[in-house]
């Protein structure tokens, strides 16, 4: 049973989530359409609170903003790509706009004026303007993962686990990690937003298999793209994941002399992913 202090601190998380959840609701009643109730229901935004609250307990529900609304902006594209998108037209033009709202140009649709809601916000901060290229060129690699997944579904390609392994910017969580250090991360991780972008891909190919893992009866009713469709076992992906997190483990720590806190929040994105899911594959070293 936790001490005092430690249920202290649970306690100030599950709050902090409560607001981070309500701050979700309401971002999403903004853009009528892009968040129907059948899809994103209750359940999906206490999960979506809670994983930006334990991942980063020490913040306020105002600085967890931008990472919470940003996780929020990715499943909202990836379900117009995966299950609203009929053509690849209509992903590439989807693509297109996106970057062009980066770019800053005038929103034409709700996703996109989500999108240049996020770059506004995140404009509110001195270094963004020296650091936009690299929160538009992770956001590019976002779009093109989502795009050449796509392809791969329509088409009934044959992918290799490597290759899918290789495509995990598909899932978007380095977009959001990106996003969240530039709007509040401290001035170590804002001048070193290359390094943390490359553990953060580590840690993405370690989401990516979790993710299909807890997703796949998901993935079969709704002909989504899974790891366990491409031939391997369950097995062989937590091996691979029990990898892919000793190899993110080694380089998160690396990173702790210049960021404690960066380095927690990818431990802690791990962490809390594993458990929440219940699935193994995950074991901290320190």
């Amino acid at each position: 049973m936790p001490d005092g202090d430690e249920a202290f601190e649970l306690g100030r998380t599950c709050a902090l989530a409560a607001a981070c959840g309500r701050d979700l609701r309401r971002c999403a009643q903004m853009y009528a359409g892009l968040f129907p109730a059948a899809v994103f229901d209750a359940e999906f935004y206490t999960t979506l609170s809670l994983s930006g609250a334990f991942s980063a307990p020490w913040a306020t529900a105002d600085r967890l903003k931008i990472v919470n609304r940003t996780a929020l902006w990715v499943l909202a594209l990836d379900r117009l790509v995966d299950h609203t998108a009929t053509t690849r037209e209509q992903v590439t033009r989807l693509a297109r706009d996106c970057l062009a709202v980066a770019d800053g140009e005038v929103p034409r649709s709700a996703v996109t004026r989500f999108l240049a809601d996020l770059r506004d916000e995140l404009a509110t901060v001195a270094e963004f303007g020296e650091l936009r290229r690299v929160w538009r060129d992770q956001l590019a690699r976002t779009l093109a993962a989502m795009d050449r997944a796509w392809v791969w579904r329509d088409t009934g390609a044959r992918v290799t686990f490597p290759l899918y392994l290789d495509n995990a910017d598909s899932r978007g969580t380095s977009f959001v990690d990106l996003s969240h250090w530039i709007y509040a991360g401290d001035a170590w991780a804002k001048a070193h937003l290359e390094e943390l972008r490359a553990v953060s891909g580590h840690v993405q190919r370690y989401l990516h298999l979790l993710g299909d893992l807890a997703s796949y009866r998901r993935d079969v009713s709704w002909g989504g793209l899974n790891v366990l469709m491409l031939g391997v076992t369950s097995g062989e992906v937590t091996d691979a994941m029990s990898g892919l997190a000793g190899e993110a483990g080694g380089l998160i720590e690396r990173l702790r002399h210049g960021s404690p806190r960066a380095a927690d929040y990818l431990w802690r994105q791990m962490g809390f992913s594993a458990g929440f899911h219940n699935i193994s594959g995950y074991a901290r070293h320190d």
